[in-house]
């Protein structure tokens, strides 16, 4: 599995508050949707993973905001997975636009299985794995 990963996100009016600005709620949107083309860019999707019998549930979630973003801005949403072991991956983002840092933020996801489980990361998800191939 990849270890990092980069989009773009144009910002769309709905994303934005009275202040024409993105509302802070909406980053937690942008974090997952790195953390699902990270997996497909890995060669899976999140639907295979679920199909095959696990799921990933947010754990903690944390964001530092820096500066607003506006509708239309054109951002850069990156994550880096830092660990993934037992039955737990953490990651860390940055928001830009350009070369000037929004928002940052970091993650704990953890793997359950359908009944709500903690079950242990499969082998390939994990960035060890990865390197032993």
């Amino acid at each position: 599995m990849l270890t990092e990963h980069e989009i773009e996100i144009r910002v769309r009016y709905q994303e934005t508050d009275g202040q024409g600005r993105v509302h802070h709620a909406n980053y937690l949107t942008y974090f997952e949707m790195v953390r699902t083309e990270m997996l497909r860019e890995s060669g899976t999707t999140y639907r295979d993973f679920e199909q095959s019998g696990f799921m990933l549930v947010v754990a903690e979630m944390n964001v530092r905001y820096f500066l607003p973003a506006d509708y239309d801005d054109l951002l850069r949403v990156r994550v880096e997975t830092t660990k993934a072991k037992a039955a737990r991956i953490y990651q860390k983002y940055e928001v830009k636009r350009g070369d000037t840092l929004l928002a940052t933020g970091s993650s704990v996801m953890a793997c359950v299985d359908h009944s709500g489980r903690v079950r242990r990361l499969p082998n390939w998800i994990t960035p060890q794995h990865r390197q032993q191939d």
